[in-house]
C-alpha cells in the first residue's frame, strides 16, 4: 500500500503543474476531468508495472489525454447520419460471448461499487457512470472539488482491488466449469 500512496503523493504535489500542462489544450471546464483521468490512468498503469518517473509519466499522460479529448470532440462533431446506420449494423453483429463478458464485467463493477462507503459510492458513480465533472459533483453534493477528487481516487482504488479479486474468482470458476460442465458454482462476494 505504501507504493500506491507514493503515487498519490506525487499526484497531489504536481496537480497544479498537470493543470497548467493541459490548460492550453482543452477548455477550462475540462481541465479538472483530464487531471483526474490522468491520476486514474497512472494508477491503473502502476498496478500493472512500477512507474519509475511518476511526474514525467503523469505529465505525458495528461497531455495525451487532453489531445485525445480534443480530437474525440472534433470527431463527434463530424459524424453524419449515414455513419449512424453503420454503427447499428455493427452492433447487431456482436457475438454472444462478447456480450456475456461485457455484462459480467458490468455485474462485477456493480458488486464492487456496492461495497464502497455511501459518500464515496455516490461521488464515484456520479463521476464514472453519469460522467459529471468534478465541479458539477461538488456543486450537486455540496462538497469541495478536492473532496470529490479524493472520493473518486478512493473509489477507484477500492473498486480496482475488489474487481481484481472478482475477476480472479471468475477465472477460477470458468476453469473449473470447463473441466466439469455440470458445475454451476456461483462466484462468492469477496470481503474488502
Amino acid at each position: 500500500m505504501a507504493k500506491k500512496s507514493e503515487l498519490v503523493d506525487v499526484f497531489l504535489n504536481y496537480r497544479t503543474q498537470l493543470r497548467r500542462a493541459v490548460s492550453g489544450i482543452v477548455k477550462s471546464d475540462d481541465i479538472d476531468d483530464i487531471v483526474q483521468e490522468t491520476f486514474i490512468k497512472s494508477y491503473e498503469a502502476d498496478l500493472k508495472q512500477k512507474i519509475e518517473f511518476e511526474r514525467t509519466y503523469m505529465l505525458r499522460t495528461a497531455r495525451n489525454l487532453a489531445i485525445n479529448h480534443v480530437s474525440k470532440a472534433s470527431e463527434r462533431s463530424n459524424i453524419s447520419m449515414e455513419d449512424c446506420h453503420e454503427y447499428d449494423t455493427n452492433l447487431m453483429g456482436t457475438q454472444l460471448e462478447t456480450l456475456f463478458e461485457s455484462k459480467e464485467r458490468f455485474f462485477h463493477f456493480c458488486r464492487a461499487t456496492d461495497m464502497l462507503s455511501n459518500e464515496v459510492k455516490r461521488v464515484f458513480i456520479l463521476k464514472k457512470v453519469y460522467g459529471m465533472s468534478q465541479k458539477e459533483i461538488a456543486a450537486h453534493i455540496g462538497i469541495s472539488e478536492s473532496m470529490v477528487e479524493k472520493h473518486v481516487a478512493k473509489g477507484l482504488q477500492k473498486c480496482s482491488n475488489i474487481l481484481e479479486r472478482l475477476n480472479l474468482l471468475s477465472s477460477k470458476r470458468q476453469r473449473k466449469a470447463s473441466k466439469n460442465p455440470n458445475c454451476t458454482e456461483a462466484t462468492p462476494i469477496p470481503t474488502p
